[in-house]
């Protein structure tokens, strides 16, 4: 069986689904294909930083994330003794005009999922269908899918969008002889339990250091019952000497990480008794790629994780699967559906989500953590102050948001020019 239609997007997770909207908000048809039968919620919190937000924002969809996500309010961080390091403010509070949102990977999806069906058709968006590759002529491609009864179908388009994760068919078409994943040499576990607010109700907590055990934490729901609890949100990391299976819903033991994490109870926040209430931990790699040198090849093209998959530190996996979408789309609408939009799109993007990969390989915004455990011999400090200055660490936080485009003066600049 053959269909058609001007852009084939394959995957329908959160770069897809941003794409499809871009795309019908500039006038273009697009369908999604999507491998599984059923989209359930993956994974756990993430956190959709102002840039990205932005974006959101732009398609319609700030009043229904509002309505679900806790709009983040300070960054904050605390060595592995809960004293703490430093706070910042986040989002709104920080003087972006868009707010910094903490939600379920799982309630974001859903959110543009909606949006998707309600705008473009429910016909809009093909599940059940696995890519197996593609080809392509001058004039436009043919993508070959998979169904779960063995049933085969080819599409047909002007381009094809590759949105479809880590484990992409079409990157490993395009570069069949691609190394292994990068292992950083550490594990994360995570989890989402209901709690009571901590703090102030909306904070990001980063503490302690990968050597000895570091926790990221922050809710990502309000009010989830009569008792007023949060879901809370949080990420162990440890250093590991093999790297976890690279599965987003890989199942974790509570026995392998949580020794480094019993003694941990704050005045803040009990951490060790968090970890314990957990029904279902998810255990993950702290893996990346090598930057690709190109993604565009004739009408063929990768967005999201299959473009740049990146270590999932500093907010920016999801953040910018999303501005990959609207770059895309506006060199589409310059040049048309053709293979000198993608080269335009693989010339903006490449590079500058090449940048937030090693980035996060060499200096995250957690860096701070690191030079306050390092400084302090991994000891309780009497005076921060005596140690390292906030200025210095102010230092470490705004060069990560450079690289990774949202730091408050560039994003208002950016917001200037058309997204």
């Amino acid at each position: 069986m053959k269909e058609q239609c001007e852009v084939l997007i394959v995957g329908a997770g959160i770069g897809g689904l941003t794409l499809a909207l871009s795309l019908h908000q500039a006038g273009i048809s697009c369908r999604i294909y999507e491998a599984v039968e059923t989209i359930k919620p993956l994974g756990a919190g993430i956190n959709v930083l102002p840039h990205a937000v932005r974006v959101l924002d732009g398609l319609g969809l700030t009043e229904a994330l509002t309505a679900t996500a806790v709009t983040t309010k300070e960054s904050i961080f605390f060595n592995k003794f809960g004293q703490f390091v430093l706070s910042e403010p986040a989002g709104l509070a920080a003087g972006y005009d868009w707010p910094q949102f903490s939600i379920h990977r799982g309630d974001l999806q859903h959110i543009l999922l909606q949006a998707v069906q309600e705008r473009l058709g429910n016909d809009s968006i093909q599940f059940g269908h696995r890519c197996t590759g593609a080809t392509q002529t001058e004039a436009g491609i043919t993508a070959s899918f998979e169904g779960a009864d063995g049933d085969t179908t080819s599409v047909q388009a002007s381009i094809l969008v590759a949105c479809d994760g880590i484990h992409s068919a079409i990157r490993k078409q395009l570069y069949p002889n691609e190394g292994a994943p990068r292992y950083s040499g550490v594990n994360m576990w995570r989890g989402t339990t209901p709690m009571k607010p901590f703090l102030s109700g909306a904070s990001m907590v980063r503490a302690g250091w990968l050597s000895v055990g570091k926790m990221v934490i922050y809710p990502i729901r309000d009010n989830i019952d009569a008792q007023g609890n949060q879901l809370i949100n949080w990420v162990a990391e440890i250093e590991s000497a093999r790297p976890a299976q690279r599965d987003w819903n890989g199942l974790g033991r509570l026995d392998d990480f949580f020794p480094a994490f019993a003694d941990w109870h704050f005045d803040w926040l009990d951490i060790a008794a968090m970890i314990q209430q957990t029904e279902t931990i998810l255990e993950y790699p702290m893996v990346d790629q090598d930057p690709l040198p190109q993604w565009s090849f004739g009408r063929i093209t990768l967005l999201g994780d299959a473009a740049h998959p990146m270590v999932p530190r500093g907010s920016n996996g999801a953040g910018q699967a999303i501005l990959d979408a609207p770059c895309l789309v506006e060199q589409l609408k310059r040049f048309g559906l053709n293979a000198q939009a993608l080269a335009e799109y693989d010339r903006i993007r490449v590079k500058a989500t090449g940048d937030v990969v090693l980035m996060n390989r060499i200096a995250p915004p957690d860096t701070i953590l690191k030079e306050v455990h390092e400084r302090t011999h991994g000891k309780p400090f009497d005076n921060l102050d005596d140690i390292i200055s906030r200025e210095d660490l102010l230092e470490i936080s705004n060069k990560y948001k450079s690289v990774a485009g949202f730091k408050v003066e560039d994003l208002r600049k950016a917001a200037a020019k058309p997204v």
